[in-house]
């Protein structure tokens, strides 16, 4: 078989417990909490450059692929001590990351004016801040035993291209809407973690 093929069969097989549309919805949850930091990074820097965009779009999507694969080791400890009641476990992470992403959402309009988004330091501090939450949604793919390769693919990629479109949306529209962004993502991922949750019960 070409290697190719081979490549497709292997990633194919990982999604066995969650579908890549359950997976897509759950990338989009995530991006949104870095797509609205993106936004104001847009209006801080008002004149976006695309290397600029680019920067700040591989700094999210990168630590937004990396931190499920950290939560997703550390969970792998812990699968045996909570295989009873993992689909609740994954419902309460889920449902607590999007509370807090719709809890946050007003909190970020009052951050804009402090930022200096192209600086080392802040990009840093800010793409870890973003990518915590996907920190715990690995920690949840643990839980529920779905390997971690296909999900990182698809969080980082989708993560990306929001950060990157948040980074000029926000230089040409301001402040219009990058608060409803963060409580959009909030409703999905609570909307996930209940689907999660009826599935195992039914």
């Amino acid at each position: 078989m070409p290697k190719y093929l081979i490549g497709v069969s292997a990633l194919s097989s990982q999604v066995t417990h969650m579908d890549i549309v359950t997976i897509t919805l759950i990338a989009f949850g995530l991006a949104m909490d870095a797509m609205a930091v993106s936004v104001t990074s847009g209006i801080a820097i008002k004149r976006v450059k695309i290397n600029n965009a680019l920067k700040i779009a591989l700094f999210f999507g990168g630590f937004q692929a990396f931190m499920p694969i950290v939560g997703w080791l550390a969970g792998l400890s812990l699968v045996g001590f909570i295989s009873g009641v993992d689909h609740w476990m994954a419902f309460g992470l889920l449902s607590f990351i999007g509370g807090k992403m719709i809890f946050d959402s007003p909190k970020i309009e009052s951050h804009k004016e402090e930022s200096k988004p192209l600086t080392l330091y802040v990009l840093l501090v800010l793409s870890v801040a973003t990518s915590i939450d996907a920190l715990a949604v690995g920690l949840s793919f643990a839980f529920l035993k779905i390997s971690i390769a296909a999900p990182v693919i698809i969080i980082g990629t989708v993560t990306f291209l929001f950060s990157l479109m948040g980074v000029f949306a926000g230089a040409k529209l301001g402040h219009l809407f990058e608060n409803k962004i963060e409580i959009v993502g909030g409703f999905v991922l609570i909307g996930i973690g209940i689907k999660i949750l009826v599935e195992h019960l039914i």
